[in-house]
């Protein structure tokens, strides 16, 4: 059988590409403008051109020319432009230099063609300038020919032990109708912060971290059973960024007094950061009304270890707290609840390491993905046979929708001012 073919624009590490590997594509061409991600990248994925660039600089015909292929060849192009401070100037939209980003994107899928995209984002996308730019990001992609889906998934929905919500618009140009997968995990409490994989799931199997970054540590001589030990598991028997940082007496009295689920607020006054004690006299000092000020910054967190985990950004090495142990978490515990397996190497120092991980699409979420595609629908090299069009969106799980949610859907559900058919799912 004949692999489908990837590139992967944005692509950090290789979150995606390692997702979409496992379920089945080769990933030809990888490209980021982060030196240390791609130096990752390589490392991962030695089959695959991984350039550092910046996507004003590429060209798609280039691209495929590389490999000998023709505009419309690729299968499916992978990731998407990050968050800039989305920005709209009504008409101008495109002209904003906030937008660049997005407006590389196009270009460049304009120029390749692929069959299929999938683009990622933060769920921010959804209620930036009041649904302005998600609209003209979909916009572009139905003037583009695209059958496009609009939806906010839920990784700890599809068996990731996080609590990780983000945008996926999805299309393709061979005028297919398509869904997402459907979750495979359970998920239930008024927040969804319960889950049948946990954060216990992603800690499994690991020793006591060093104090030494540079230290190899093993495995336990006897592995326990989990969801997603195996998955996990380095067959060298090696596991790196499985350290701690020494902590001052101070930190080590913070991080003591908290029990799961509390933060830097339930602390005594003389235990809060500095830093954290301003940041929220600021925002009561500010005039605005206490209902609206979401209260003071979070700062450090003790995780649920029967619950998913927060959110992985690149400050969970920093604020997120071991669930039993008076310790942060580690790069290593970090890359984990990301899903990237034991063997997966990070290139740069521990902050460029965590923002890689932060940044990463999970690999679990990103294969159920690409299976899910792969399984179900067609990749023929054939034109769309018909315009493109929004045909679906979700917003939220939850049973209420924000007034920002509620002024973005109004938008979206406008596109039949732009398409001839369109299928709105709430």
């Amino acid at each position: 059988m004949i692999r489908p073919k990837a590139i992967s624009l944005f692509s950090g590490a290789g979150g995606c590409s390692l997702g979409f590997k496992n379920a089945g594509f080769d990933v030809l061409y990888a490209s980021d403008i982060d030196k240390d991600a791609i130096k990752s990248y390589r490392a991962n994925f030695p089959n695959t051109v991984a350039e550092e660039a910046d996507i004003q600089s590429l060209d798609g015909f280039e691209i495929l020319s590389k490999f000998e292929m023709k505009q419309g060849d690729i299968d499916f192009l992978i990731g998407g432009p990050p968050c800039q401070g989305f920005s709209t100037a009504g008409s101008r939209f495109w002209d904003d230099p906030r937008n660049t980003l997005l407006k590389d994107y196009v270009r460049v899928l304009g120029e390749l063609r692929p069959k299929w995209f999938l683009m990622e984002n933060v769920e921010g996308l959804l209620t930036s300038k009041n649904g302005e730019y998600v609209f003209e990001a979909v916009k572009a992609f139905v003037e583009l020919g695209y059958k496009v889906r609009v939806d906010k998934v839920y990784a700890h929905e599809f068996g990731v032990p996080q609590r990780r919500k983000r945008v996926f618009i999805i299309g393709n140009r061979l005028g297919i109708d398509f869904d997402l997968p459907k979750p495979t995990t359970k998920v239930r409490g008024q927040i969804f912060n319960l889950s049948e994989v946990c954060l216990k799931d992603a800690l499994i199997n690991l020793p006591n971290p060093s104090q030494d970054k540079n230290e190899e540590l093993t495995y336990p001589t006897n592995l326990e059973q989990g969801v997603l030990s195996s998955y996990y598991l380095n067959p060298k028997n090696i596991i790196h960024d499985h350290y701690v940082i020494q902590l001052n007496e101070l930190q080590l009295k913070r991080i003591s007094r908290l029990e799961p689920g509390q933060t830097m607020k339930d602390l005594p006054s003389n235990l809060q950061h500095e830093s954290f004690k301003r940041r929220s006299l600021r925002r009561v000092q500010d005039g605005m009304p206490s209902e609206k000020r979401g209260g003071a910054p979070s700062g450090l967190k003790r995780l649920f270890v029967n619950q998913p985990s927060l959110t992985i950004t690149s400050a969970a090495t920093r604020e997120f707290i071991h669930p039993t142990e008076d310790r942060p978490l580690t790069i290593r515990e970090c890359a984990r609840i990301q899903t990237f397996p034991d063997w997966f190497e990070f290139s740069g120092n521990s902050s460029e390491k965590i923002q890689q991980i932060g940044n990463a699409i999970p690999p679990l979420l990103a294969e159920q993905f690409g299976l899910h595609f792969l399984k179900h629908y067609s990749f023929e090299a054939h034109e769309a046979k018909e315009e493109g069009a929004l045909i679906g969106f979700t917003l939220t799980k939850a049973e209420a929708m924000s007034p920002a949610l509620f002024a973005t859907s109004v938008l979206l559900n406008s596109f039949d001012k732009y398409t001839h058919r369109q299928q709105v799912l709430f």
